[in-house]
């Protein structure tokens, strides 16, 4: 007769996804890695772009303005589009070893979606634009959170580093939805340091990555 499977523990759980992870040859982050970077230099340029508006060094006619900020969210979905593309390339290398993350910022993605349909109605309803700066504030802890699980299967101190700048970050925004300069002044640094400066560790770590044979 065949032994009786033991049942699981949280801990062998855990100690199990932790060694699927670190097994990995981190390939399978490329396409998240550059999702990361571009979201963070492109939205970051927009915020800087804003900040400028805020302070008069930016003058634009309207038409103008929109044609940016439409260009910057075009640019993104063309950045995105070739990653996943040329993550496909890549598709048998390392899938099994990054697939609890990926689903963790999957899920946190998916969160993000339903927060802005949420504040973006309420705002345009109770027609206070306060109201949609509180969903940058949520986007940013669901980040944290997911970065805080990373951290914990991988332990890379700069996974932690995203992790608390992201719980930081949300807290502050939450904060100063009243104070637009400073709102601003974070959520542009937030963006290149927590988004930006992630992906392009992702990015480089795919890239470094030995293929597959």
């Amino acid at each position: 007769m065949s032994a009786k499977p033991r049942p699981a523990s949280p801990e062998a759980d855990l100690a199990f996804l932790r060694s699927i992870v670190e097994g990995g040859d981190g390939r399978g982050f490329f396409t998240l890695g550059v999702a990361y970077l571009a979201g963070g230099l492109l939205y970051g340029l927009q915020c800087l772009f804003h900040m400028g508006q805020a302070t008069g060094l930016i003058r634009w006619p309207d038409p103008a303005n929109l044609a940016f900020v439409v260009a910057i969210s075009l640019s993104f979905g063309v950045v995105l589009t070739w990653a996943v593309l040329e993550d496909r390339k890549h598709a048998g290398q390392g899938r099994t070893a990054t697939r609890a993350l990926n689903a963790a910022f999957s899920g946190a993605g998916f969160a993000n979606l339903a927060g802005l349909i949420i504040f973006g109605v309420g705002a345009a309803r109770d027609q206070d634009f306060a109201l949609w700066l509180y969903y940058p504030a949520v986007m940013f802890v669901l980040q944290a959170a997911a970065w805080h699980l990373a951290w914990v299967l991988k332990k890379k101190p700069w996974m932690l580093a995203a992790a608390v700048g992201g719980w930081a970050t949300a807290v502050a925004l939450g904060l100063l939805v009243r104070e637009p300069a400073a709102y601003l002044g974070v959520c542009t640094v937030a963006l290149f340091v927590l988004f930006a400066l992630p992906g392009w560790i992702m990015v480089r770590d795919a890239r470094a990555a030995p293929k597959a044979a």
